[in-house]
């Protein structure tokens, strides 16, 4: 195999990550929820607006907790695209509840708000939208459809963090909002995530789940004289080296999300004319959506171009990646979910969908060089057919 000189994404260090770290040690406080661990939730609920912000040890476990809190049950179903990571539907499944499939929408690849009345049943509890490539859902219809059944609306937001939809910060629009610091995301920590509360009711929950269940917190507060089990919960908690290393990034968010928003500008500008031509569908971006800058995707005209193409890249030392397997036709999603109707977009989508190297420390000439690979192949292509 050639030498992979041009990765799809590469960890890195912002600022004072190691820095914090040591501190943290020095501290002597590594379990969860130590100062870093505050810090950061302090953070997210100033720059986002989110009036409850809880660091977890994954986006996935973010999820979980907000199964917990929207009350979900064997039996209950959640509306979810089925263009997804398995977390956005594992979460649900782990409660009993059933995932409901949508189709997505052909220009952001999020879910179609348009279809959510024909998905709707008698069980439906919760409608769950996944903001793809940090770009956001059509929310004002979603949330006005949701206040209509007495649905709760749940953001995977995974892709999104610093993106905005109508000058909200995503996460924040629905009542929960689930984050990603893993490491392929825009801020990472390695492992990690963090749940968005905007309903004060659930945020006093949240802080027991958070806690294993427990009225912890409240008796660090001295709230109450002991603290004990309250209702189920679990260890959602990061450890604090997590937090520390994400403290760090985020002191660096602006300057992170500024760099990946200008190098998806540069995909765009370099890549145009395989649109113009013709060739390929390049990302959209609505009006009143601000991204993330997350992913920069090519739609191929057919699964064999797409193969075909990632086998070039890779064999020029450049690392570029297809995307979800639809859950709607995966082993366990016909099991344990349903398909609203056919979902035409979601199968040509996952079979075209090419991911283009993206990463913080990428510099303009590695750019430049995907960018003309990517084309030159297909200039080839062309005057061979």
């Amino acid at each position: 195999m050639p030498e992979l000189r041009i990765p799809f994404a590469r960890p890195f260090l912002a600022g004072k990550e190691l820095h914090f770290i040591s501190q943290a040690v020095h501290d002597g406080h590594l379990s969860g929820d130590g100062a870093f661990t505050r810090r950061c939730n302090r953070w997210l609920e100033e720059t986002l607006g989110a009036r409850r912000a809880l660091l977890t040890h994954s986006c996935t476990g973010a999820l979980e907790m907000a199964a917990l809190l929207a009350g979900l049950g064997p039996g209950d179903e959640v509306i979810m695209p089925s263009f997804t990571f398995v977390s956005t539907a594992n979460a649900f499944v782990l409660r009993g509840a059933r995932p409901v499939f949508v189709d997505i929408r052909p220009d952001t690849l999020n879910l179609d708000e348009r279809l959510l009345e024909a998905a709707l049943g008698p069980r439906t509890r919760a409608v769950a939208v996944v903001h793809y490539g940090g770009v956001g859902c059509e929310m004002d219809a979603i949330c006005a459809f949701a206040r209509v059944h007495g649905l709760r609306v749940i953001e995977d937001a995974a892709h999104a963090f610093l993106a905005r939809y109508r000058g909200r910060a995503l996460g924040t629009v629905g009542d929960l909002g689930c984050l990603s610091f893993h490491e392929t995301k825009n801020v990472i920590s390695g492992e990690g995530g963090a749940l968005l509360v905007q309903d004060e009711a659930l945020a006093a929950r949240a802080e027991i789940l958070w806690e294993k269940g427990t009225n912890r917190r409240a008796f660090f507060r001295g709230e109450v004289d002991k603290y004990t089990w309250i209702e189920v919960g679990s260890s959602f908690l990061p450890g604090e080296l997590t937090a520390a290393f994400l403290q760090a990034q985020f002191e660096q968010a602006g300057r992170i999300t500024e760099r990946r928003r200008a190098l998806c500008a540069m995909y765009r500008e370099r890549l145009a004319p395989l649109e113009e031509q013709g060739l390929a569908t390049l990302p959209r971006q609505p009006g009143g959506c601000e991204t993330s800058g997350h992913v920069f995707f090519l739609l191929t005209r057919a699964p064999e171009e797409r193969a075909a193409l990632i086998a070039h890249l890779r064999e020029r030392g450049i690392l570029a990646l297809s995307h979800y397997v639809p859950l709607h036709s995966s082993p366990a999603g016909r099991r344990l979910g349903r398909a609203a109707g056919e979902l035409p977009v979601t199968d040509r989508v996952s079979e075209t969908v090419l991911r283009l190297p993206l990463y913080f420390e990428m510099t303009d000439a590695e750019l430049g060089e995907v960018c003309d690979e990517v084309l030159g192949w297909y200039a080839r292509r062309r005057a061979a057919s």
